[in-house]
C-alpha cells in the first residue's frame, strides 16, 4: 500500500508533542511491514539537518494559488530510515523564530501547507492509496480533494483517513476563507459542513470529508463522542461513528529502553530490576538531597491545566509530608511552576524542582522513580505513562482516555497483581488523587512482594506499535478497493 502521512510536525525532525511521535513511529512500522511510506511535513527554520548523515535535496519548485496570493512552495526530498521525507518550504510562512505554532498567521500558513501538499500527491512517483492527515493542520485537505479534485483521475481516487490528537484545537477560520484561502465556495459554511461555533473549522471539515477518521485511543474515541469530553465535537462524530475508531498509540520502545538506554546512571531489565533500578534511584537521590529508601513520585510533563495541575500538587503536598519524595521535571504555567517552587522551599528535603526541560533528566527521572503521577483532566492517549511503565515506575492516573486504556490499575480487594502495572482513580478530585497516593505508598512500604511483581508487570507491558499497526492498515484496507 501506498501512503502519504501529511503532518506539521514529525520525528527526528520537528516535535512539540505527540504528534510528532506518532507520525514518525507508526511511519516506521508501516515500512517494517512492507508498506510505501510518504511523510509531507514543512520546512521549518528550527529544523538542524547538520545532525543527520542525509541532506535534502531540492525537488521541485511551484506557486500555489490562494485568491490573490500565489506564494512559492520549494520541495525538499530526504530519504531517512527508509522513509520518503518531504519537506514544503517557503520562507515567509515557516522561517520563523520560536515554535512551530502560535503565530497571528496560522490558518494561512497552514491553508498554504494544506494546499502544497495536494499538489505534491501529483508528483510523487506513485499512485497514492491513502493520505493520512493529522489534526487541524491537515483538515482541510480530505475537503479540498472531494469539492476540487473529486473528477481529478489522480487525486480523485485517493483515499483519507483523519487522526484527532487534540481536540481542543479546531482550526478556527472566518467564512470568507474558505475561497479566500482554499478556492472553496462559502456555500460549505452556509450549509454547515465546515461551521463549528459559527466559524470555519478546519478540524470539522476533516471530521465531515474524511473517509474514516481516528483518534489515538478507544475510551477517548467514546469521550469524543459524549456531551462532556467532546470538547464541541460531539454531534459531529456521532454522525460519523461508523466511521470512526479508536486506537491506541504505541511508544518507541528502541528509543525508551533501560537496558541500553545511556542517558540513565544503571542501565538494567525485567532480569535484574529489583538491584539495578533501584542504583539509579540512590545516585539520583545522592546528587539532590534525597533519602533514598523514601518512594520517589515523579512527574515529567507540560506544567499545563489539562495535566490536572491542582491535583498533582495536592499528591506532592500529602506525599512530601508523609514520607515521600517528589520530583517535577516540566514548564508551563506561571502559577503551576511558582506553586512547585514554593513547595521546594518550604520541603526541599523531600522535594526536586527542574523547571524547563532536559531530555537527560527526564530519562533519568524515569528510571529512579517508584511511582510518576498523571492525573490528567483529559488525555487523549498519553506517552508519560507508557515511558514510566517502561522504565518500571508505576504509573498513577486518571482513570481517562488512553490512561484508561494504557494502565491496569492494582485493586486492593481483588489483590490482581498478577496484571496490574499502576494504579487509578475515576473522579477529579483531591480527595481520591491523594488516596490514590496513600494507596500506592501502601503497597511501597508493607506489600514489597506486591511492589516487586507491579513493577515486574509493568517492565514487561508490550507498548509497541505493532498491534496499533496493525489497526490502522485494516482501516485502510476498509476503504481501499
Amino acid at each position: 500500500m501506498n501512503i502519504v502521512m501529511v503532518t506539521s510536525e514529525c520525528l527526528p525532525f520537528s516535535k512539540t508533542g505527540g504528534l510528532g511521535d506518532v507520525a514518525y513511529a507508526l511511519s516506521k512500522e508501516f515500512i517494517a511491514k512492507g508498506h510505501n511510506v510518504a511523510i509531507i511535513s514543512p520546512y521549518y527554520k528550527k529544523i538542524n539537518f547538520d545532525k543527520f548523515e542525509e541532506k535534502p535535496h531540492k525537488l521541485y519548485s511551484y506557486e500555489v494559488r490562494m485568491n490573490w496570493r500565489n506564494p512559492n512552495a520549494e520541495v525538499y526530498h530526504l530519504l531517512h530510515e527508509g522513509m520518503d521525507y518531504f519537506f514544503i518550504k517557503n520562507d515567509q510562512y515557516f522561517s520563523r523564530d520560536g515554535g512551530l505554532y502560535g503565530f497571528y498567521d496560522d490558518g494561512e500558513r497552514f491553508a498554504f501547507f494544506a494546499n502544497a501538499s495536494i499538489l505534491l500527491l501529483k508528483e510523487l512517483p506513485f499512485k497514492v492509496d491513502i493520505v493520512h492527515v493529522h489534526d487541524w493542520q491537515g483538515g482541510m485537505i480530505p475537503c479540498i480533494l472531494k469539492c476540487r479534485y473529486w473528477d481529478d483521475k489522480d487525486l480523485g481516487r485517493i483515499k483519507t483517513v483523519l487522526t484527532i490528537h487534540n481536540p481542543l484545537f479546531k482550526g478556527y477560520l472566518n467564512r470568507d476563507s474558505l475561497y479566500d484561502l482554499f478556492n472553496l465556495p462559502t456555500s460549505l459554511f452556509d450549509d454547515g459542513s465546515v461551521r463549528l461555533e459559527n466559524q470555519v473549522s478546519t478540524l470539522k471539515a476533516g471530521i465531515k470529508f474524511a473517509d474514516k477518521i481516528t483518534t489515538v485511543s478507544p475510551t477517548h474515541a467514546y469521550e469524543l463522542t459524549t456531551v462532556e469530553g467532546s470538547k464541541g465535537l460531539w454531534y459531529d462524530l456521532v454522525l460519523r461513528q461508523n466511521d470512526f475508531v479508536g486506537i491506541l498509540n504505541g511508544m518507541d520502545q528502541d528509543e525508551f529502553n533501560p537496558e541500553k538506554d545511556k542517558t540513565i546512571y544503571h542501565q538494567y531489565n525485567v532480569k535484574n530490576y529489583k538491584t539495578d533500578k533501584k542504583l539509579n534511584k540512590i545516585e539520583f537521590c545522592k546528587q539532590n538531597g534525597l533519602d533514598p529508601e523514601l518512594p520517589l513520585f515523579a512527574v515529567v510533563s507540560r506544567l499545563t491545566d489539562q495535566k490536572g495541575l491542582d491535583l498533582i500538587y495536592a499528591m506532592a503536598d500529602f506525599l512530601t509530608h508523609e514520607g515521600g519524595n517528589f520530583a517535577v521535571l516540566g514548564s508551563g504555567e506561571q502559577y503551576a511552576e511558582d506553586m512547585f517552587n514554593g513547595l521546594y522551599a518550604r520541603n526541599s528535603n523531600h522535594t526536586y524542582v527542574y523547571i524547563g526541560y532536559s531530555d537527560d533528566i527526564a530519562h533519568k527521572l524515569y528510571a529512579s522513580s517508584d511511582f510518576f503521577i498523571m492525573p490528567s483532566a483529559f488525555e487523549p492517549c498519553g506517552l508519560g505513562q507508557m515511558i514510566a511503565q517502561r522504565y518500571g515506575s508505576l504509573p498513577l492516573v486518571r482513570r481517562t482516555g488512553g490512561l484508561k486504556d494504557s494502565v491496569i490499575c492494582y485493586d486492593h480487594e481483588r489483590s490482581n497483581d498478577d496484571i496490574a502495572n499502576g494504579f487509578g482513580f475515576d473522579d477529579y478530585s483531591i480527595m481520591e488523587a491523594i488516596k490514590c497516593v496513600a494507596s500506592a505508598m501502601n503497597v511501597y512500604n508493607l506489600k514489597k512482594d506486591v511492589f516487586d511483581r507491579l513493577v515486574k508487570n509493568a517492565l514487561t507491558t508490550d507498548h509497541s506499535w505493532n498491534e496499533s499497526a496493525d489497526k490502522y492498515l485494516e482501516v485502510y484496507s476498509s476503504i481501499v478497493k
